[in-house]
């Protein structure tokens, strides 16, 4: 009977193209994976990759055999989780990538409750301003927005995500307010170079009447991330257009005002995303339900709604 070991890595050196990527995926070294493999061509008796120096191919008995074993590994794997989380308290190593502001200020508090309810669960959390492969990269998952749903990955939406116009109160002491988005091309302008594309973002705000209108303060500061834009109207710097949690805070504190109080741009929804096994592993399914439950106890989609005013 082959171990659990052989047979993942030679499926996910398969999919990887290469030993190397494989063992980033396991948390092996490359020489651990290329044994395993060895071993399981010669337990099998088939040469299953061509290698060479630059690259890994299968073989004709390597595509057939990955083809037979593909899905059933993927069954063998999710056995496991349910018998090992079905007997015995959640552990392990939990992956989580989240965008740094908003995951220090929102997701980092929650941890210390989650520890004490799941102590054996060890976190590693990315914090980082990119939409990660959660397969590919061995995330268990992520908190963000904007993320593609591709193959095997699924989401639960936790709260809207809704851009707001603000400005310090000391700024906006020397101005005449707005009446209508239009008006913010008077203002001068905290804007945010797109590190995916390049350009530079604009909104098409709405009202809560249904109405939109395209509206941008002029194009003054640009920075390429959300904490300095926040940190710049904070410096009575000029007005930013930012996302409702990253500018909660102050609000609520008055360190700054809306602009556009009546006004909002729609981003999408702020979700979590994990893999679509049918059994996820004990670690993977207490936090996606600990942190839902967190969202709805502390009224987040509620307080990050920029469409209440």
């Amino acid at each position: 009977m082959e171990t659990l070991a052989n047979l993942e890595s030679f499926v996910r050196s398969a999919e990887a193209g290469g030993f190397s990527a494989a063992a980033r995926l396991l948390g092996l070294t490359p020489a651990a994976v290329s044994r395993n493999v060895a071993m399981l061509e010669r337990n099998l008796g088939l040469r299953l990759f061509h290698r060479s120096t630059r690259k890994l191919a299968l073989t004709e008995a390597g595509e057939r055999f990955l083809h037979d074993i593909g899905g059933n590994l993927e069954a063998l794997q999710d056995a496991i989780a349910a018998t090992s989380s079905g007997g015995s308290e959640p552990a392990g190593v939990l992956k989580l990538s989240l965008s740094p502001t908003f995951g220090i200020a929102y997701c980092l508090p929650l941890l210390p409750a989650f520890l004490m309810r799941y102590p054996l669960i060890r976190p590693e959390w990315h914090f980082e301003n990119r939409p990660v492969d959660l397969v590919a990269e061995g995330y268990d998952a992520a908190i963000g927005g904007g993320f593609d749903l591709s193959p095997g990955v699924v989401s639960r939406s936790l709260a809207p995500v809704h851009v707001i116009a603000v400005a310090s109160p000391a700024y906006m002491a020397a101005q005449t307010p707005p009446t209508d988005p239009s008006g913010l091309a008077a203002f001068d302008g905290i804007l945010m170079r797109s590190l995916g594309t390049g350009r530079i973002r604009h909104w098409t705000m709405r009202d809560a009447a249904g109405n939109e209108m395209a509206g941008s303060p002029r194009e003054t500061i640009v920075v390429n991330d959300p904490a300095a834009m926040r940190q710049a109207a904070l410096l009575g710097l000029g007005v930013t257009m930012i996302a409702v949690p990253d500018a909660l805070q102050h609000l609520e504190n008055g360190n700054l005002v809306r602009v556009l109080p009546r006004w909002y741009a729609d981003a999408g929804a702020l979700s979590i995303y994990f893999a679509s096994r049918r059994l996820l592993p004990g670690k993977t399914r207490v936090f996606i339900d600990f942190v839902v439950d967190a969202f709805r106890r502390e009224h987040f989609a509620e307080r990050f709604a920029g469409s209440l005013g």
